[in-house]
């Protein structure tokens, strides 16, 4: 005879947990039809069910049946948590491994950026200060020209005469001051500095003189 889930439950006074239970563990055989589950129980198992019901005799106690079916019923579930936890920590150290290579990737990719970053900084840098030697070699050509400054033309190429480009800069005394001491005191250590009869010229078409003019 066959039973579904609701029906074999309340004929063996069985949870539904236990009967899902065992039929995972293919204790009890069963069949699907049109979604349904129906359990599969031979008649000779039926008939001591159905049989009267003998008055019991002294040496098994009425109650014994119960407390081996219970105990079974303890042990199962015992043993169907212990396999849940070992399923949790399973799945915990999983998730743990998966976190770790997220973060992993995460700080790779972090430092690929900063990476990508601080080379196009230097890139930039390298752009602003080109513009700039460009700006400051067009401005003081300018500014010769303007002024009508008479450059010496020797084996230095085309020289601005330090003064008067300073001049042209509208600097204070006291700032064109500055700068001349530290032009005389880089004087025969740096190839940049020319002097010529006395005075310092300037070649922005060969050198950067940016640390040197900073005010």
């Amino acid at each position: 005879m066959r039973f579904s889930i609701d029906e074999y439950a309340q004929r063996f006074k069985m949870s539904k947990e236990m009967i899902h239970f065992r039929m995972r563990n293919k204790r009890l055989n069963y069949i699907i039809e049109d979604g349904n589950t129906y359990i599969i129980v031979p008649r000779s198992a039926l008939e001591p069910q159905e049989a009267p019901k003998s008055t019991p005799t002294p040496q098994t106690p009425p109650n014994t049946p119960k407390k081996t079916t219970v105990a079974a019923i303890i042990a199962l579930y015992q043993k169907e948590n212990r396999h849940l936890k070992e399923r949790i920590k399973i799945l915990e150290a999983k998730i743990d491994k998966l976190i770790d290579d997220k973060e992993r990737m995460l700080i790779d990719e972090r430092r690929r950026i900063e990476q990508l970053y601080a080379h196009k900084d230097e890139q930039l840098k390298s752009i602003l200060e080109l513009l700039n030697t460009k700006m400051l070699t067009s401005q003081s050509a300018e500014t010769v020209h303007d002024v009508g400054i008479e450059e010496p033309m020797d084996t230095f190429g085309r020289l601005v005469e330090l003064k008067r480009y300073l001049k042209s800069l509208e600097y204070s005394s006291e700032e064109r001051k500055q700068i001349k001491r530290r032009f005389a005191l880089a004087y025969g250590n740096d190839i940049r500095v020319i002097q010529q009869n006395g005075e310092f010229f300037l070649d922005f078409s060969k050198y950067d003189y940016s640390d040197l003019l900073n005010t």
